[in-house]
């Protein structure tokens, strides 16, 4: 009997007709030498940018319903408590992570050439300051950072002090996306109609929050319920350690909730080199109008920048 053997059968080219997997397959080989197979590539799926409006849309709805409280003569209203999360930096090793503690927040800074009170800064350079006064629900002023860090912008928050309690992890949150953190009293009430004592007691409670939860007071002091301050207020805030009160010279008044258009329009209608824009968080019509705002600054050659860049 003939044993008949059979040789061994070459590799047969894959799916996509060549022998390596390459998509044109102008790749042959002769023999089946031993070879090294790559992992395939995946390519991957193109993304689709959503339009800035769009992605605020569902912002919008979280805001809908929610009230704050505005710089207006207006009382207090309630809005509703929404848990906040605070983000832990990422690091190879948890224990690392865990223990290692987040750098001091800046403090604040005298700028010889700028009053006591600050409405704007410098007119000969491309830039503006927007202003947030910082309450009401977090997700929301989360949702606004976002977008405007989306564009490329940076802006100062000036946070009551009541409301960090409320939300503690929402400090970390605007220092780590580049922002300024200020001061806005403790509880949001009109500090210049308050006793020295009282408006003192106003001031460093939030200051001392601040420092808790960042190892600064802050960079900025802006009054509660007031687009400037007494002589009186400043003079305590001095003390406290702000040498600057930080006032504004364009008012969006989005406060009074007259629609995301008309905020837009007050805001670009007043803005120009300079510029210090007081907006709120915590309002439907900041979080729909803060888009057509920062293309608009866009267009114009706007930058928005933090305060302390602004008098830089």
């Amino acid at each position: 009997m003939v044993r008949v053997i059979t040789p061994a059968r070459p590799p047969q080219p894959s799916p996509d007709g060549s022998p390596d997997g390459s998509p044109d397959g102008s790749v042959a080989r002769a023999a089946p030498e031993p070879r090294t197979v790559s992992e395939p590539r995946t390519v991957p799926e193109p993304r689709t940018v959503p339009d800035r409006r769009a992605a605020l849309r569902s912002g919008v709805a979280l805001a809908a319903g929610t009230l704050a409280a505005g710089c207006s003569a207006t009382g207090v209203v309630a809005h509703p408590v929404a848990a906040s999360r605070t983000s832990v930096p990422p690091s190879a090793n948890p224990a690392t992570a865990s223990s290692a503690k987040p750098a001091a927040a800046p403090a604040p800074r005298r700028f010889p050439q700028q009053p006591a009170e600050i409405t704007h800064g410098p007119r000969d350079r491309p830039r503006v300051a927007l202003t947030f006064h910082g309450q009401g629900d977090p997700a929301v002023a989360k949702a606004l950072l976002g977008e405007a860090e989306k564009a490329g912008a940076r802006v100062t928050v000036l946070a009551v002090g009541s409301w960090l309690d409320e939300h503690p992890g929402i400090a970390r949150r605007i220092l780590d996306g580049g922002h300024d953190l200020g001061n806005h009293t403790l509880r949001h009430l009109d500090i210049n109609a308050m006793s020295e004592a009282d408006a003192e007691a106003e001031i460093r409670g939030c200051a001392d929050r601040l420092r808790r939860l960042t190892g600064s007071i802050g960079t900025w002091f802006r009054p509660s319920r007031a687009p400037s301050a007494s002589a009186l207020v400043a003079g305590v805030a001095r003390r406290v350690g702000y040498p600057h009160v930080l006032s504004y010279d364009v008012d969006s008044l989005d406060y009074t909730s007259p629609g995301a258009p008309a905020v837009t329009r007050q805001v670009i209608g007043g803005v120009r080199d300079g510029s210090v824009v007081s907006l709120h968080f915590g309002y439907a019509d900041t979080v729909a109008a803060l888009p057509a705002v920062l293309e608009e600054l866009g267009r114009r050659g706007l930058r928005a920048v933090t305060t302390t860049e602004l008098l830089n």
